[in-house]
This record gives C-alpha cells, sequence and structure tokens, in this order.
C-alpha cells in the first residue's frame, strides 16, 4: 500500500497537469479565433496602398485557379484605376454581362427603397398589405410583423433558405405566386416553400424567398413588371445601362460565357425569382453603382436622384448579427468595420454550376472591387475578401464563414495534441509517483 503521502502528491500532481491542459486549451482557442476573427498572423497580400501590386497577386491567384471568365476592377477615392479581363473563350472587357446571382438582391433593394422614399409603400409595414396576387401562408406567428425592412434584412423569420436553381433552356419559368408557394427549382437540402418558422425580428436566417416576395411587392404596388421597373427607376438613372434582370428574346451582345469547374461550357439558367438571382450586369456598371454612393466628379449628388444620400446611409447601417458581429443592412452585406465609424459593404452572389461575384466598397474612403467569374464556385468573394483585409487589416465576415471548417480543424487537432499530452504526462507523473512510493513502502518494511 502506497504511503498516505506519496497518494496525495500524486494527486496533486495529476491536478496541476488538469489545469495546466485546461490553461492550454483556453490559450489555443484564443489564439485560433483570434486568427479567424481579428487576422492575427495573417498577411495581406500585397502592400498597403499598393493598387497595382495587390492586383498583380490577385490575377495571379486567378491564373491559378483557372475561371472561365473574370473582370476585375479596383476603385480608389471614386474613381477605377485597376481592370483587369481574362476568358478561356470570348473576350471579356469592362461591359461583358454577366448574371450575378444573389448580387442582384443589393440592387433590388435600390429599388425597394425608391418605392419607400417615394411614399408608396412603408418600410415597417406588413408586406401582406401590398400583395394582391400571394399571401403568406398563416404561421404559429403573426404574420404582421413581417415588414419589408425585415425581409430586406433576411430577419422576417422565413425559413425556405433559398437558393435558387433556375430552369434549363426551354423549360417554362413557373410563375411567381406559384414559385412562393413552392419553388419548382429550389437548391438542395430545401423545400422551396416561403413561410414564417420563426420570430419576425428575431435572429439572422438568409432567405431567397424573402426577395422574390419584395419582387412581388414591386409588381404588385406599381403594376409593371419588375425588370421594367427596376430597369427605369434604378438602373437607366444611375448609368447602369448594359444592366437588366431578364434578357431580350432574342439575346443580348457581349455576354459572358457560362463554365462549369472543368472550364467546359455550363447551361444558361433562367429564374423565375429575378430580384434574388437574375441580375445581368458588368463591371463597368456595378462601378457606376458604387460612384453612385460617392459625389460624382461633377457636382453629381450622392444617390444620383434615385436614393437621398440619408437613404443609401440607412441602408448601411446593421440590421443583424451573427455571433456577436454585424452582417447585415438594408439589402446590403457588412464585410467588416472600415475604422471610421461604418462598414466596407456590398454584395456577393454564388450559383450552380459556378457562377460567383462580389462588390465591395467603402464609403468612407471610396475605395472599391468588382469581381465577376463564371468557371469557380469561390474565387470572387475570395479575391474580395482578401481586397477588405489588405484596405483594413480586419477579416471579411464571408472569409471567416468560408475558413470556418478549416479552422474547426485547426481547433480540433490542437486541442487532441494538448489532451493527449495531458493524459500522457499525468499518466507518466502518476506511474513515476507510483513506482517511487513502492520502493519507499518497501524500504520501510524491512
Amino acid at each position: 500500500m502506497l504511503p498516505a503521502a506519496v497518494v496525495g502528491e500524486s494527486m496533486r500532481r495529476l491536478i496541476i497537469v488538469g489545469l495546466a491542459a485546461f490553461a492550454a486549451l483556453l490559450v489555443w482557442s484564443v489564439v485560433v479565433a483570434g486568427a479567424a476573427l481579428e487576422g492575427w498572423g495573417r498577411r495581406p497580400i500585397a502592400p498597403a496602398g499598393d493598387a497595382q501590386a495587390f492586383a498583380a497577386a490577385a490575377m495571379e491567384r486567378a491564373r491559378a485557379a483557372s475561371p472561365g471568365d473574370l473582370a476585375f476592377v479596383m476603385i480608389e477615392d471614386g474613381h477605377p484605376t485597376v481592370e483587369r479581363f481574362s476568358s478561356i473563350g470570348r473576350p471579356v472587357d469592362r461591359d461583358t454581362l454577366f448574371q450575378v446571382a444573389s448580387l442582384s438582391k443589393w440592387v433590388t433593394a435600390l429599388g425597394v427603397m425608391h418605392l419607400v422614399e417615394t411614399g408608396r409603400i412603408d418600410l415597417d409595414a406588413p408586406v401582406d398589405t401590398y400583395l394582391k396576387r400571394w399571401k403568406l401562408p398563416p404561421s404559429e406567428y403573426d404574420n404582421r410583423q413581417v415588414t419589408v425592412r425585415r425581409l430586406l434584412s433576411h430577419t422576417a423569420g422565413l425559413t425556405d433558405g433559398l437558393g435558387y436553381l433556375g430552369f434549363a433552356p426551354g423549360q417554362p419559368l413557373q410563375p411567381l405566386p406559384d414559385s412562393l408557394t413552392r419553388a419548382a427549382d429550389a437548391s438542395p437540402g430545401h423545400d422551396g416553400r416561403v413561410r414564417v418558422g420563426l420570430p419576425p425580428g428575431g435572429q439572422w436566417k438568409y432567405s431567397g424567398g424573402g426577395y422574390a416576395l419584395l419582387q412581388l411587392l414591386i409588381e404588385d404596388v406599381t403594376g409593371e413588371p419588375f425588370d421594367t421597373y427596376m430597369r427605369h427607376a434604378v438602373l437607366e438613372p444611375l448609368g447602369m445601362s448594359r444592366s437588366r434582370f431578364v434578357l431580350p428574346a432574342d439575346g443580348v451582345e457581349n455576354l459572358a460565357e457560362f463554365f462549369d469547374l472543368g472550364g467546359k461550357p455550363a447551361t444558361h439558367f433562367r429564374f423565375t425569382a429575378t430580384a434574388a438571382a437574375s441580375l445581368y450586369t458588368s463591371a463597368a456598371d456595378l462601378t457606376r453603382l458604387i460612384q453612385a454612393h460617392l459625389p460624382g466628379p461633377a457636382g453629381e449628388p450622392i444617390g444620383r436622384g434615385v436614393l437621398k444620400p440619408e437613404t443609401l446611409a440607412a441602408m448601411r447601417k446593421p440590421h443583424a448579427s451573427q455571433f456577436g458581429a454585424d452582417i447585415w443592412g438594408l439589402g446590403a452585406m457588412l464585410y467588416a468595420p472600415n475604422g471610421k465609424g461604418g462598414y466596407v459593404v456590398g454584395h456577393d452572389g454564388n450559383n450552380d454550376p459556378a457562377i460567383n461575384t462580389a462588390a465591395r466598397f467603402d464609403p468612407a474612403r471610396g475605395d472599391g472591387i468588382v469581381v465577376l467569374e463564371t468557371g469557380h464556385k469561390i474565387l470572387a468573394t475570395r479575391l474580395a475578401g482578401e481586397w477588405v483585409f489588405w484596405k483594413t487589416g480586419k477579416v471579411d465576415n464571408l472569409m471567416v464563414i468560408l475558413e470556418s471548417r478549416r479552422t474547426f480543424k485547426t481547433l480540433a487537432v490542437g486541442w487532441a495534441v494538448i489532451l493527449v499530452g495531458s493524459v500522457g504526462l499525468g499518466w507518466w507523473s502518476w506511474r513515476r509517483r507510483q513506482i517511487g512510493g513502492s520502493d519507499v513502502a518497501r524500504a520501510s518494511s524491512r
């Protein structure tokens, strides 16, 4: 039998090992979280302030990723200073139209806010007030709390999670009210029904269906097709003359080709939920959109007469957060604090088979980036995220999400090493004391 002093010393050492392990786990967690959220140890891809070097590094990454079509524009102090284009097919230029997937929502939000400014809708009124062809289905929550503001910020409690895949050439488009009831082109894992499944005004939950609902609102309030209204109310006044949500039946010149991940021609899908997923726009037009948030070189007002400066500023205010970070305004994504009391804002788009688009800008400095591409799922988002870090030293919120799997893997590997090492050290210490204690006990018995 081991002496009591030996047992006590062994237990003391095990407690010390346990406390050290807990401290190591805590330190490791803080380091990994800091690296992911705050960019500890992260380095920008180019020297600060050197736009040409950033563009060169970005294009090198693009070439390594081998996208199909790519349009890349950097904006400094309100002016495009760097433009790069590449393609494996027809040439791409600043006026080439890309289908930009969910980036469409940001532009749609401008159209909704135009109706608010002109007094045709109330931002905080129940959306059902304005709908004629379809109503939200009954739910266990108060549907009157589903307001225009909450639809814009993805806080209306809708649980569709859409995601639209679109319709292939030759397939008839589903009528919009039918799509709201149950989208025939719902993304995998979603049943396609637009309904209230969470308390409105509570947590943020992405909803493509909410923007399809805003599309219906615009049509029911104005009596016009959505594309027609958006072109005369928003796109043309902003100088986005080539942009549109629906292509003409006879097609359009200078349309980007669609490529899959292997660089092969891919299907050009069309959409019922055009407000959510089907804007066709160019790098030049998106540059004009960003410039419209700033005073024009010839004294043109912020908003260019489409929206007042205070309305655009309100769209950049936080309306939704996740894990303690502000992530969404009214139609605009909030990517990172800009150090001037505001945020780097914009929107991204992603759709099958391989469309990825991104636009970011800092309204305090007039700097921005536009990346449009096909043939890669996340290249545009990654390049735009690198731009945010290069500009602000803050990790882009979407980059945090994209890298979350790697972050958790790093965290788990570190935890495993610490726990295994601690168990081994504890066992070794216990055995060492046992052996020493046994020797003492045998010596005492003699």
